[in-house]
């Protein structure tokens, strides 16, 4: 039996929204599919911190605006900012505009941020086990819950049951 393609317009797919998270599901790891792929919208400041999946890779493809990125181990795991840190190799984060590119194997520190004053628009792709719209769902909602900044330990225990370690905290940045 052969499975089916999933075809959606433009804007199309289940939306995941709440505090800063906004994206749209595109396909879900529980279709015939090897990863979920989202279309996500990162307001300014939006910061997922510094964090490293166990199992899966993710792929980030920025649409529109400047997103920084780094995918790579820093010479020490330490400090509030992962701007500041570096490779053995001298390797820091990129600024990349429309077209700009991150893959990330797993067990590999990485992290994303919109330190510009527009929102950016990225194709994401994960194959962490068991979908990451799960994650989502229940990152939307602790940080909906949230009065002012989120709960850091709420987001560790919640990154910990998707086998994602926490390195720096994760900014929401403005909501609209």
């Amino acid at each position: 039996m052969t499975a089916e393609g999933v075809m959606l317009a433009p804007g199309e797919g289940r939306r995941i929204v709440g505090g800063g998270l906004n994206a749209t599901l595109k396909v879900a790891a529980s279709h015939p599919s090897f990863a979920s792929s989202f279309e996500i919208v990162l307001p300014p400041g939006y910061d997922a911190g510094a964090h490293v999946h166990i199992h899966g890779e993710e792929v980030f493809f920025v649409l529109e605006g400047e997103l920084d990125v780094f995918a790579f181990e820093p010479i020490a795991r330490t400090g509030g900012d992962w701007h500041d840190w570096r490779s053995t190799g001298g390797q820091q984060f990129l600024t990349g505009g429309p077209g700009a590119f991150l893959y990330v194997p797993p067990e590999t520190p990485h992290g994303f941020a919109n330190r510009t004053d527009t929102d950016v628009r990225v194709f994401f792709q994960s194959s962490a086990p068991g979908g990451h719209d799960h994650y989502f769902d229940e990152l939307a909602a602790l940080l909906l819950e949230s009065v002012g900044p989120p709960d850091q330990a709420a987001i560790s225990d919640l990154r910990a049951r998707y086998d994602i370690e926490q390195l720096t905290p994760l900014r929401p940045g403005v909501t609209r």
